[in-house]
């Protein structure tokens, strides 16, 4: 089985993402893949993951924090450029997820880092109370190949993890899949002057130590393009608001807030981000655009910009309660983010 090992000298999440993916869908069933890559102040949500579970959205959008879904399960992570990313792709029968594990915990050892494989896909330093996990995985299988992918904590900014993870507590029910927390730490407190070269390089080398063969290092980034079929367009579509947001699995939220004018509440079914069902309840004096906001917004996107449309429309359909209609498009506007 031929070996091929790529680099990829772009930090966006949405090229590095399409890369991996049409990498896996085009390579030869009897060829094996090391892609190493690093994504800049990204969240990646799993396949099946609500975003507006896992991430605190506002607060990604005013940081100008990527959100990217990859087309693998598993859970939530941050990345920043203290993340090394990995993903091994092989055929079947020689793809193995063991295999994998072992030889980034190989190329960790050459750095003096005595890591292990704990859990389904975690890999930790430590003991008892002292283990902290350092890198978690997700995996993708079809009927002839599969890949392993995951990230390896270097020096990231773990508080800024927590700040965009833990979401805001709302009344928000899933059937997504919700990301485990666990107790992390950066792979600098074992070895100071890990960097991401170092890690490259050090895998690298467990990668061709391990299949006993040398192969030539591929350098990728959105001005060298490696031969792939389908990236235009698999480049669109990771971008893309329906892929990143859409691809949300149903689930309902209920929104509340009181204003002097009285108080609102609604409740929401989404789908695909999108309304399919809207009720809404309030004590104001003049209930009539509340009600009529229902009705409005169902078929509507889930995205602030789309929501503030539609109660544009009641504003032009009650100019004589613009100010309070205002009050609750701008507070609609933050909330839905």
């Amino acid at each position: 089985m031929a070996s091929r090992i790529l680099l990829s000298n772009s930090n966006d999440p949405h090229f590095n993402l399409a890369v991996e993916d049409c990498i896996f869908r085009s390579m030869a069933s009897d060829q094996r893949v090391l892609f190493l890559w690093r994504n800049q102040n990204t969240v990646v949500i799993g396949r099946s993951q609500n975003p507006w579970k896992e991430c605190n959205i506002n607060t990604m959008e005013q940081d100008h924090i990527h959100l990217a879904r990859r087309q693998s399960g598993g859970g939530a992570v941050f990345h920043d450029l203290g993340n090394t990313n990995f993903t091994f792709m092989a055929g079947k029968p020689e793809y193995s997820k063991t295999v994998s594990t072992d030889i980034v915990l190989q190329g960790l050892k050459k750095l003096g880092i005595e890591g292990y494989a704990n859990g389904r896909n975690d890999l930790v330093v430590g003991e008892g109370e002292n283990m902290r996990k350092f890198s978690g995985s997700a995996y993708k299988e079809t009927k002839d190949r599969g890949f392993h992918h995951g990230t390896l904590l270097l020096h990231a900014d773990l508080s800024r993890l927590a700040n965009y993870l833990n979401p805001d507590q709302k009344k928000l029910q899933s059937k997504g899949i919700t990301s485990v927390r666990s107790r992390v730490t950066n792979l600098n407190s074992v070895y100071p002057e890990i960097n991401h070269k170092l890690v490259c390089d050090a895998i690298i080398t467990s990668f061709c130590d391990y299949f006993g063969e040398t192969s030539g290092i591929e350098i990728i980034s959105p001005d060298a393009l490696p031969d792939l079929p389908g990236f235009v367009e698999k480049f669109a579509q990771q971008q893309s608001w329906d892929w990143n947001y859409g691809k949300s699995p149903q689930f309902t939220h209920t929104l509340d807030e009181r204003f002097q004018w009285g108080g609102v509440e609604l409740h929401l079914d989404l789908q695909n981000a999108h309304i399919i069902a809207a009720q809404t309840f309030t004590d104001s004096l003049f209930p009539d655009p509340i009600e009529q906001l229902a009705e409005q917004l169902v078929g509507v996107a889930y995205r602030p910009d789309a929501v503030a449309e539609s109660v544009d429309s009641l504003i032009a359909a009650f100019p004589d309660h613009q100010a309070e209609l205002q009050e609750l498009k701008d507070w609609l506007v933050v909330a839905v983010s």
